[in-house]
């Protein structure tokens, strides 16, 4: 789970350039996120990248999901002072933040019933969105 008031990571010029390649959309792998980078001009390295996306993510300032194959992917986080859930595209990656009344509420009884104190959690919904069920139709 993002946490939106975990401390924000100091602002590099290595972070700016994430952020920057992040503001392109939707989610992404680190290494993905560096070949961009990389044709874009940057020198960043990997390692970098994969550690600024898990310091951004922390700080929710990029959300991430881990896909059926296990690999994570990373976004810019479109409401980072919010706890949000995500339905994802399992085809084309595309997200959408949603809601679950009540969710919250009943992740604190469930685990209060069970001894469980400092409940996280992470919700995403996947998929095959409209437009890619109407592209496997034809």
């Amino acid at each position: 789970m993002n946490d939106a008031t975990a401390p924000r990571p100091r602002m590099t010029k290595q972070r700016a350039a994430v952020l920057d390649a992040l503001d392109q959309g939707g989610f992404r792998s680190a290494q993905s996120w560096h070949d961009l980078l990389r044709h874009d001009g940057s020198n960043i390295g990997l390692a970098t990248v994969y550690r600024t996306l898990q310091a951004l993510s922390e700080s929710g300032d990029v959300d991430s999901v881990v896909t059926e194959g296990g690999e994570t992917l990373y976004r810019r986080c479109e409401t980072p002072e919010v706890h949000h859930h995500h339905l994802r595209c399992r085809v084309c990656g595309a997200a959408e933040d949603i809601d679950i009344p009540d969710l919250e509420e009943v992740s604190a009884r469930i685990g209060a019933e069970h001894g469980f104190i400092e409940l996280e959690h992470v919700v995403e919904l996947t998929g095959v969105c409209s437009s890619c069920a109407a592209k496997a139709q034809h």
